[in-house]
């Protein structure tokens, strides 16, 4: 039954995933704003493939905390496909920062250049990743919408607690503004790896913000002490 679930699950999924990049594919060629609108749909069809096809309930907690009327930047724990499609909806269209390969995928990639997204070749030290910080503090002067990084550089597994990059306490240090931590514990249902889980709960904990002004270091052991305390209460 589990086996069923999921190729029910990944067949349904992917299928409206391409739908929707299809259907949105001649906005290419109009505003930003409306290709913006295929990717909080691509985040609406992930929850309802969730809930239908593995009975997933989403809980989302601390609502009151979201930074509102003034410039951030959004971390996020990352253990699953979900928060890059679901945050989409809870948040004004963020502008992630992603690997640079990501932008060679047909018409995905495509997708991704579109909607303004932030691209970085990781561990390295390049002529495009030393203008990088001047990309991101012009989004963040010109938009309204918030940045979104993932500090713990990649899909991690529910139990595993990877020190933070330090990316994100650069970004920080470089933009000086407030950081809306949260925490997903989305892996207990989609892990990176094996059969996804059914009848679970998924939880996203949007945290109180962290102000500007700490040192950097004094910012990423502050925001990875929240985001592991607060995953440590959602085990699964």
């Amino acid at each position: 039954m589990k086996m069923i679930k999921n190729l029910f699950f990944s067949t349904f999924f992917f299928t409206g995933i391409i739908v929707i990049s299809i259907v949105f594919l001649p906005a290419f060629f109009l505003p930003q704003k409306v290709v913006l609108i295929g990717g909080k749909l691509m985040g609406y069809w992930s929850s309802f493939c969730l809930k239908f096809f593995l009975s997933t309930k989403i809980v989302i907690k601390g609502l009151e905390n979201i930074i509102r009327d003034e410039k951030f930047f959004i971390a996020s724990s990352h253990q699953s496909m979900f928060e890059t499609f679901y945050l989409q909806t809870i948040f004004n269209s963020p502008v992630f920062i992603l690997k640079k390969e990501l932008l060679s995928i047909p018409i995905f990639g495509w997708y991704l250049r579109k909607i303004g997204c932030v691209s970085i070749k990781r561990d390295k030290t390049t002529k495009d990743n030393l203008g990088f910080f001047d990309d991101i503090s012009k989004i963040i002067s010109n938009s309204r919408r918030p940045l979104i990084i993932f500090p713990q550089g990649t899909r991690v597994m529910p139990d595993e607690r990877p020190s933070f990059k330090k990316g994100a306490s650069r970004i920080y240090e470089e933009l000086k503004i407030k950081c809306q931590p949260v925490a997903i514990n989305s892996g207990y249902v989609w892990p990176k790896k094996g059969l996804k889980h059914s009848n679970k709960t998924i939880t996203i904990s949007i945290l109180e913000p962290i102000k500007s002004g700490f040192s950097k270091e004094e910012f990423i052991k502050l925001l990875e002490n929240n985001i592991y305390s607060e995953l440590n209460s959602l085990i699964n």
